[in-house]
């Protein structure tokens, strides 16, 4: 939980510089200080990387790793290179970032280093063979203390406590309340991202099985002490609710659909480099369009919907029932939007 509270500090640091606070008192000096101080701040960030990634390649065996090292130092480069506002600039042909803001620019330096340093680690070690073998296995509390601080750094990137109140926050992160036809849409896609990955899933098997069975290995071992249905219901939850906060509320406005979602499935190491990763990355995009096209509750109940599906479990003798609950979850959410106020309004548009 500690590695991951890290940047939450350097995210404050980037609201007060984007939006000082006012005052004369000591405590609005040293925000408005800090705040101005985010650039050299960033600079250290990206040199602190540099070093950690030269280190990597010259230490001693077994700290010395060259993939790890490179990885590290290709991603510090393009991260440093964006402190650059020409290079920002060119960034936002491509994705949705303000070029001028310190904020979005802490938000795209923070994801680029966390790319560099997770595909160095997948590409220089065995993830899924060292998981299975001495990882962690996770009980629902520490679950709730990995998933929490992605909650916590979207609401102090959008500005909670800094530049907006609670109920602005909650817009900026399409927190809405959802509307009848969203919900059943979102009960539709999970579904549909069920079969999906039991595809992908089924296909892995076909393809790479000696890799399938190391990442259910890991995975095992990972969520073993979770099968139970509070323990389901805390993965379903916790993860749903905060990733989806960050990922889709507060991430994707700014740095976009495509570069959110590589972040989105390079956090979910315990899949290795497989077919699952590249499920995770697709279910990702989808999750994103949802936000997109109606609101970040509406990615969120699908999100918790499908993890807990995958949970319980949908067998053989369920299937037909599955297949006629979802086309009747599609129909009535089709149904809804056409004759729902906000549907009729779109379509007369």
């Amino acid at each position: 939980m500690l590695p991951l509270l890290l940047p939450l500090p350097l995210i404050v640091i980037a609201n007060w510089n984007v939006a000082p606070p006012q005052g004369d008192s000591w405590t609005a000096a040293a925000a408005r200080a800090l705040g101005s101080a985010l650039w050299g701040l960033l600079a250290a960030v990206t040199l602190l990387s540099g070093l950690l990634g030269l280190w990597t390649m010259v230490a001693p065996p077994p700290q010395r790793s060259l993939i790890y090292g490179l990885s590290v130092l290709a991603a510090t480069g393009l991260a440093a290179a964006l402190l650059f506002g020409p290079v920002r600039q060119r960034a936002a042909r491509v994705i949705p970032i303000d070029a001028e803001s310190g904020l979005d620019a802490t938000a795209l330096v923070l994801v680029v280093v966390l790319l560099g340093f997770l595909l160095g680690n997948q590409l220089s070690v065995d993830v899924l063979a060292e998981q299975a073998r001495s990882g962690p296995s996770l009980g629902p509390l520490d679950v709730i203390g990995q998933e929490l601080p992605f909650l916590v750094a979207a609401f102090l990137g959008v500005g909670l406590f800094t530049r907006r109140p609670l109920r602005a926050s909650l817009d900026r992160l399409g927190l809405l309340r959802p509307a009848a036809w969203q919900v059943f849409l979102a009960l539709a896609a999970a579904g549909a991202f069920l079969a999906f990955s039991g595809g992908i899933e089924a296909l892995s098997q076909i393809l790479t099985p000696e890799l399938a069975q190391k990442v259910n290995n890991a995975n095992q071992r990972l969520f073993g002490r979770l099968d139970d249905p509070a323990g389901i219901a805390t993965i379903a939850l916790a993860a749903g609710i905060c990733e989806e906060t960050l990922f889709r509320g507060a991430l994707q406005p700014r740095l976009g659909l495509v570069l959110t979602s590589l972040a989105f499935a390079a956090v979910h190491s315990q899949y290795g480099i497989s077919l699952d990763v590249l499920a995770v990355f697709v279910l990702a995009l989808c999750l994103g369009a949802l936000r997109r096209f109606t609101n970040t509750s509406t990615a969120m109940i699908a999100h918790v919907t499908y993890n807990a599906l995958v949970g319980f479990g949908v067998t053989q003798r369920w299937l037909p029932l599955a297949v006629a609950g979802e086309a009747a979850l599609v129909l009535l959410a089709v149904g809804l939007f056409f004759t729902g106020r906000v549907g009729a309004s779109r379509f007369a548009k």
